[in-house]
């Protein structure tokens, strides 16, 4: 009995670029784990001492950016 070809309705070969979005890590040099609570009462959380954010998320970035525990980690 021959086995079903299934392909994927889309996958990111077929858009590299457009799936993926740009992201920023943050170093946090204060704790290894905890979670942030933006000023629009969204959550980040904190693990092992590294936080991701989208480069779109503004509210985000202003909130690591302007506070001296974060810091932005190259990559």
């Amino acid at each position: 009995m021959a086995k079903p070809t299934e392909k994927p309705i889309a996958d990111e070969t077929a858009f590299p670029e457009a799936t993926r979005e740009l992201l920023l890590k943050f170093l946090d040099t204060v704790y290894t784990s905890r979670t942030l609570i933006l000023p629009d009462q969204r959550e980040l959380l904190v693990f092992k001492a590294t936080v991701t954010v989208s480069a779109s998320d503004a509210v985000a970035l202003k909130y690591l950016k302007e506070n001296a525990e974060f810091e932005q980690l190259k990559e």
